[in-house]
């Protein structure tokens, strides 16, 4: 996902620009609203991570441009205590962000508004699902793992798709068998096996779960054990 990061401290830029990298995203840096407003003119840009107390009121003039221009680009404002009182920062005048995080805040806690923001940007909200770090936007068929996209073949989005939006009820290997295409899955095939082994290899240990001699299942609420490597 590239991410718009609107920010004229140097500090937290740095830091945001760096943890967002680690785990994925592309992130570009503009200190200027001119800059900002360029970047999303050139388009391509996926979601827009914006300090709202910036000089000049910079940060309000962007909002104000976005929703007339760029309507269905999420944005994510980065505030402070005493700003939450602003009404702008709550839509009185039209001009909201979807979302904001309260400075300071932890990096898990920006990772996880920015995963449920995305899913707008590609899509309708009802479309989308996100389950413990695991985002998955049905319209678009992509998924990705606490932000970072994963490279799934057609069979595993589709295996994956099949477990996730039946979280906690176990799939029969009969019915995953078939989400996967009966032409290529016979009675005695193993496609199935190599593709679930695949998919724990890209996922981690924790998600994907067997129940013997019935199928497979992804809880809602187990934690991972570890992530892949």
């Amino acid at each position: 996902m590239n991410v718009l990061l609107f920010e004229d401290q140097l500090e937290l830029a740095h830091q945001l620009r760096s943890e967002l990298a680690d785990y994925g995203y592309r992130v570009t840096w503009v200190r200027q609203l001119t800059s900002a407003l360029s970047q999303l003119e050139g388009g391509g840009i996926d979601l827009v991570l914006l300090d709202l107390g910036l000089a000049d009121d910079a940060g309000h003039s962007l909002l104000q441009r976005m929703r007339r221009d760029w309507p269905r680009t999420p944005v994510l404002n980065l505030t402070t205590l005493d700003l939450l009182g602003d009404s702008r920062l709550f839509g009185a005048d039209g001009n909201a962000a979807h979302d904001f995080l309260l400075k300071p805040f932890a990096p898990a806690e920006l990772r996880a508004r920015l995963r449920a923001l995305g899913c707008r940007s590609f899509g309708a909200d009802t479309e989308c699902l996100d389950l413990r770090g695991l985002s998955l936007n049905l319209g678009a068929q992509r998924a990705s793992l606490n932000g970072r996209p994963l490279e799934l073949s057609r069979s595993e989005y589709l295996l994956l798709s099949a477990l996730a939006t039946r979280a906690d009820r176990v799939q029969t290997r009969r019915v995953l068998e078939e989400q996967i295409g009966s032409s290529v899955v016979g009675r005695a095939s193993n496609v199935l096996d190599v593709q679930i082994s695949n998919l724990r290899k890209k996922l981690g240990e924790g998600y994907v779960r067997t129940v013997r001699n019935v199928g497979y299942v992804i809880d809602r609420r187990t934690e991972p054990r570890g992530q892949p490597s």
